[in-house]
């Protein structure tokens, strides 16, 4: 009896390092198979409309609709919250643990932060602050 509790933990201990090494393969997998499928039936569904539709500029319209818009990053509003972040690490090890090794991610994290400050002031997203950096630009 004692030979087989040793092989079944052994084979357990043994089925957990797969598991987790092929977790992530998985979770992958999961995740393409559902966005490939969400694509395929959106393309379907405009097929479908496309063949019900006489109308050459409502097709235009609708396949205007499906294009995805991405709005440009705002560097200013996420270093904002980062530094938020790195701060809250810094006092969370501070106050609550006691530790040097959450205060000095907390530090890293609120530098990235300032960064993205940086980088929002000197890649400006709205048309009127490139504008103004464009009339300063040419003034100089």
């Amino acid at each position: 009896m004692n030979g087989f509790i040793d092989t079944f933990n052994g084979a357990l201990a043994l089925g957990i390092g797969y598991v987790a090494v092929l977790m992530p393969v998985l979770i992958l997998l999961v995740i393409f198979v559902y966005d490939s499928r969400n694509k395929k039936n959106r393309y379907d569904t405009l097929i479908t409309i496309s063949k019900n539709i006489n109308d050459p500029d409502d097709i235009k319209e609708i396949l205007e609709s499906l294009v995805e818009r991405k709005s440009p990053t705002d560097y200013r509003r996420r270093g904002v919250i980062t530094i938020g972040v790195g701060v809250g690490l810094f006092l969370l090890d501070k106050i609550g643990l006691g530790t040097d090794v959450i205060s000095g991610v907390g530090l890293l994290v609120l530098a990235i932060g300032v960064g993205q400050i940086i980088a929002g002031y000197l890649y400006p997203i709205e048309s009127e602050e490139i504008n103004k950096a464009v009339e300063e630009f040419e003034k100089k």
